[in-house]
């Protein structure tokens, strides 16, 4: 396995010692989500999402892994509407900050809360969890500290990883009639306070462009003492246009951070990373991020090099 030296990380001691300025203790990283990112010419119907998993499902048989898949009926695709949000220099995504509201839809129609996230990524953990993503709003949020495993920029058959700092709650909560002003953000974000932005400033649709999420259950990856990982593969495309951007598949598993993974179960892990790339090495896209490629949509690309 190849990893690169300034991105190694030990997945079993994912701890950074610190409070937050109310006395919170740093928050702990609890989940592995592993990411493939993938071009997305590969996918011109739901069959090739299947496929993917097949062959998935294969490299995990021949390490021992037991993959569970869907009922025979098989899951049904989601649709989710995802916009990014930014000031027009991208100041936010500059400083390793995302924005974006996502909106799951039922049979054509949107259900339920559109959800806000705002996250900071960045390959160092302990910057990651300096940064105090909670919203000062009066109602409930999600806290979800990850590390993202991804492949190398530039070759088959390596890791690199990111910490990536969330926090999601329900639109709704924001009670402000100018949600899309900096002054609003910065209230209920003071993590943007860290940043040189005027409370003039205003928020704008990333590239113009609205992305429609299609995505599949594939089954459960199980790797042993009680390590699972849910996968699924996802396409992005333009709304409106259909324009395909980007693919994913993604396994992601919860961990108890002060309980060390088995060291042979790691190694699993880590082996059926590496060798899933190299069985749909001519399917993936190295050097990007789903986010990544939304910025590089009708024109140059920003400066964050995550």
């Amino acid at each position: 396995m190849h990893i690169s030296e300034d991105c190694e990380t030990d997945l079993v001691n994912l701890k950074a010692v610190g409070n937050y300025s109310d006395g919170h203790s740093f928050d702990r990283v609890k989940y592995l989500e592993s990411k493939i990112i993938l071009k997305p010419d590969r996918f011109s119907s739901i069959d090739d999402f299947r496929r993917f998993g097949k062959i998935a499902a294969g490299v995990a048989k021949k390490l021992g892994v037991e993959f569970i898949a869907p009922s025979k009926n098989g899951s049904r695709p989601q649709i989710r509407e995802i916009v990014f949000g930014d000031t027009s220099d991208f100041r936010l995504y500059n400083h390793s900050f995302i924005l974006r509201r996502r909106t799951r839809y039922d049979d054509g129609f949107p259900v339920g809360d559109p959800e806000v996230v705002i996250k900071f990524r960045n390959a160092d953990q302990k910057i990651a969890a300096a940064i105090d993503v909670r919203p000062k709003i009066a109602g409930r949020y999600r806290m979800k500290f990850k590390v993202e495993a991804l492949p190398l920029k530039a070759e088959i058959g390596g890791v690199r990883f990111l910490y990536s700092h969330n926090c999601v709650f329900g639109m709704s909560q924001m009670h402000d009639a100018d949600k899309l002003s900096m002054q609003t953000l910065m209230r209920v974000f003071p993590a943007l306070s860290l940043l040189e932005i005027s409370p003039d400033d205003r928020i704008t649709l990333v590239r113009e462009s609205v992305i429609e999420e299609v995505l599949l259950d594939l089954g459960v990856l199980k790797f042993g003492k009680g390590v699972v990982a849910p996968s699924n593969v996802a396409l992005w495309r333009t709304r409106g246009e259909h324009r395909p951007v980007i693919g994913e598949f993604a396994y992601q598993i919860k961990f108890d951070p002060e309980t060390p993974m088995p060291e042979k179960v790691k190694q699993v892990c880590e082996q059926f990373f590496i060798n899933l790339q190299f069985e749909v090495s001519d399917w993936i896209s190295l050097g990007t991020t789903k986010t990544g490629m939304v910025y590089r949509l009708k024109g140059n690309a920003p400066q964050n090099n995550k």
